[in-house]
């Protein structure tokens, strides 16, 4: 026992590549196994759990009339617009505002008060404002994800220790040099990690739009089954999502570790 300790329990210590996908592999049988044994057992009611052959059914069944395909592209295409749109403006204010306190002073107020403010509360103006198609959408993902993204990649920037930079102006550097080789660089692996935070976030915003005003999307989706009692088809559409996260998680971890080989792969 204690030998499996030190060799799978030791804190951020690595275990084989092995190890670790059999673990993986392992919790994802179990669950399924339960999900089987309640839905098939008939220990829950198929209204409230059905079963997983009822959602690869409405799978089935969403691919044959194509009603799945277009709802699934109609939400990437919004998130991806939304956050891309965020993250273009996000990352370059939040670096100068964690590293220059003349902006902090001038953004940080603004950005800590809309950043608490509930963006489903903000739905109602916006389909005033914008309307009810794919723009107000779009706005409800750059408005729940840009202030967070703000604030987190200015404290990454924040934490970039000042003695690498005393380092960087002792060796000659200049002001720019500094800013393009040290600070951008030492920052880049945190802000990474905030767009693949944030892009979680991003995915829950978007499925509250959907809710309140769509017809076409997931979350409209979810909705629209919920309507007729389709369980199978609103666990169809939340397991979409969440494969649709996992893979999004797995490319920015894939990016990160291609893009940034100086930072410490994870």
């Amino acid at each position: 026992m204690a030998r499996f300790l030190d060799a799978y329990a030791a804190p951020k210590k690595d275990i084989p590549r092995r190890a670790y996908l059999t673990v993986s592999t392992l919790v994802g049988v179990a669950l399924l196994a339960v999900w089987c044994a309640l839905s098939y057992g008939e220990l829950v009611r198929s209204d409230f759990l059905p079963t997983p052959g009822a959602v690869v059914g409405a799978a089935a069944d969403g691919l044959g009339d194509g009603s799945l395909l277009v709802n699934t592209w109609v939400s990437v295409s919004e998130i991806l617009s939304g956050f891309i749109i965020a993250s273009i403006l996000a990352v370059p204010l939040g670096i100068l505002m964690g590293s220059f306190k003349i902006v902090e002073a001038a953004i940080e107020p603004v950005t800590n008060f809309v950043r608490y403010l509930p963006v489903s509360a903000l739905i109602p103006l916006l389909i005033l404002w914008v309307g009810i198609d794919i723009e107000e959408k779009i706005t409800v993902i750059f408005i729940g994800t840009f202030f967070q993204q703000l604030i987190l990649i200015a404290d990454v920037s924040r934490s970039v220790p000042k003695d690498l930079l005393d380092v960087s102006y002792t060796l000659g550097a200049t002001r720019r040099t500094v800013v393009g080789r040290v600070l951008i660089p030492a920052t880049m692996p945190g802000v990474m990690d905030t767009l693949r935070i944030t892009l979680g976030w991003a995915w829950t915003y978007l499925v509250v739009a959907e809710l309140v005003a769509a017809n076409k999307g997931l979350g409209y989706f979810i909705l629209n089954s919920m309507r007729g009692l389709y369980t199978e088809r609103i666990f169809l559409g939340i397991m979409v999502i969440g494969l649709l996260g996992l893979l999004t998680d797995q490319a920015f971890k894939f990016l990160r570790n291609r893009l940034l080989p100086w930072a410490v792969a994870t």
